[in-house]
């Protein structure tokens, strides 16, 4: 039977085939329905429809080795593309990616640029997801407890129980919850403060994250992520 959802909300095949059934369950059906009344409504939704799966267009099922949990888009005009914590070239680097800059040049020495666009970890096997994949503009949080915490809870449990040797990195006391749904006998959960300046001072900064995945993805037989993001001359000013 040819699908009725939207475009917008049609995975890819290596993900499709793990979770295709979400998207006709009753909860999934709500939530296209209340984004649909925000859309006649007039209300501005971040990121655009085509990008709400960008995370599993630029990651397959199969070729994920980490997941970076994020909370939910960025609400600021043109910054949510689909990928947690980064943003579009040419945007301002957001103050939590600036802290992951800042521990990745301490724990690895790479060195910091100055965009916030994170395809290249994407494509690498880095599945950056938010717990919330939508976001009314100028509203943190307004479309969480819709439905979408269910969809990607059920990503990262499908992930822990068919998938083995992956890195969970979770930042901050709401990604914490998220280690429930992991089995840490199979994978590696990496937890820490979040990357926040309200935050990264209590335990984020010198944690030492990406060096700790990247060994164990050598202990796994995977090749690690390169951190290192193109344009590396400029630097943030810290």
């Amino acid at each position: 039977m040819p699908s009725t959802k939207p475009p917008s909300f049609t995975l890819p095949a290596s993900w499709s085939s793990h979770l295709a059934a979400e998207l006709d369950k009753p909860y999934f059906q709500s939530l296209c329905s209340f984004l649909a009344q925000c859309r006649q409504q007039g209300k501005t939704i971040y990121p655009p429809a085509p990008l709400i799966f960008n995370a599993f267009e630029h990651c397959g099922f199969e070729q994920v080795k980490a997941v970076i949990l994020g909370q939910d888009p960025y609400h600021g005009p043109g910054q949510a593309h689909g990928l947690s914590f980064s943003v579009p070239q040419g945007m301002p680097v957001p103050p939590s990616l600036k802290n992951i800059y800042k521990e990745l040049q301490q724990d690895l020495s790479v060195p910091v640029v100055a965009h916030g666009c994170l395809d290249s970890w994407a494509e690498q096997g880095v599945l950056l997801l938010n717990s919330v994949l939508t976001v009314e503009q100028g509203l943190p949080g307004s479309h969480q407890n819709r439905g979408w915490q269910d969809f990607t809870d059920k990503v990262i449990s499908t992930l822990s129980d068919q998938r083995s040797g992956l890195v969970f990195f979770l930042w901050g006391a709401y990604a914490h919850k998220k280690s429930a749904l992991i089995d840490e006998s199979k994978h590696l959960i990496l937890r820490a403060a979040h990357p926040s300046p309200l935050s990264a001072y209590r335990g984020f900064l010198g944690c030492g994250h990406f060096s700790q995945a990247n060994n164990y993805m050598l202990a796994q037989g995977v090749e690690p992520v390169s951190w290192q993001l193109a344009e590396q001359q400029a630097t943030l000013g810290f």
